[in-house]
């Protein structure tokens, strides 16, 4: 499963297209997954938000994704769910989801990286990398030392997200990040397309300098 452009859903910050369009218009430009997140909808409006960015992704071949609501991902028949600290634990939900269910969770340190893997989580995310004004409640970025620091811990797919734009995904993945998740830096651009497209062009560039 590839990670290396994780684009997160914004219908506020992608100027009111909805998140199927936007999803559309990511998956054209290369994105590998989309997450659905939405702190506002209630959980029918969600429901019916993910089933429609899932249409987009399979006809697309990317990995959907659903932040925070189990429930809702298996209703709508996403790929995976995305956990934070005060979602339902990563074991707990394990035991809920069905075999071939993608679980990611969100991880602060080198140490909450290795809890995460114990429990079963299949990727994890550095959260915030750099500070972000995209998500209210990120908190300081942990910087590159911390995602070199998981990277050296865990064998899991690691995903960077935070404060990522095209001026430092270079070094993102230089620090040992196999994928970005970007929400301002694709889907509040004028054309969410190109902005997919030269950020899936950065992190390839990235990576074939790294080998």
């Amino acid at each position: 499963m590839a990670y290396d452009l994780y684009v997160i859903t914004d219908e506020e910050i992608g100027r009111g297209l909805s998140h199927a369009e936007l999803a559309r218009r990511a998956v054209a430009g290369g994105a590998d997954v989309i997450q659905l997140r939405d702190k506002r909808l209630s959980g029918r409006d969600l429901f019916e938000a993910a089933v429609a960015v899932r249409t987009v992704t399979h006809g697309a071949g990317a990995l959907f994704i659903v932040n925070d609501r189990l429930d809702v991902a298996l209703a709508a028949g996403a790929d995976g769910v995305h956990l934070g600290a005060s979602d339902l634990p990563i074991r707990e939900a394990r035991r809920i989801a069905p075999p071939g269910f993608i679980i990611g969770a969100s991880v602060g340190s080198a140490a909450a990286a290795v809890r995460a893997g114990a429990a079963g989580a299949d990727y994890v995310a550095l959260s915030p990398t750099f500070a972000t004004a995209s998500k209210d409640d990120a908190g300081p970025g942990r910087g590159l030392a911390a995602l070199s620091a998981i990277r050296a811990a865990v064998a899991l797919p690691l995903v960077a997200i935070g404060g990522i734009n095209a001026g430092n995904v270079g070094d993102v993945i230089a620090a040992g990040a196999d994928g970005v998740a970007v929400i301002s830096a694709v889907v509040g651009e004028d054309d969410v397309t190109a902005a997919a497209r030269d950020m899936r062009a950065r992190i390839t560039a990235a990576k074939a300098g790294r080998r």
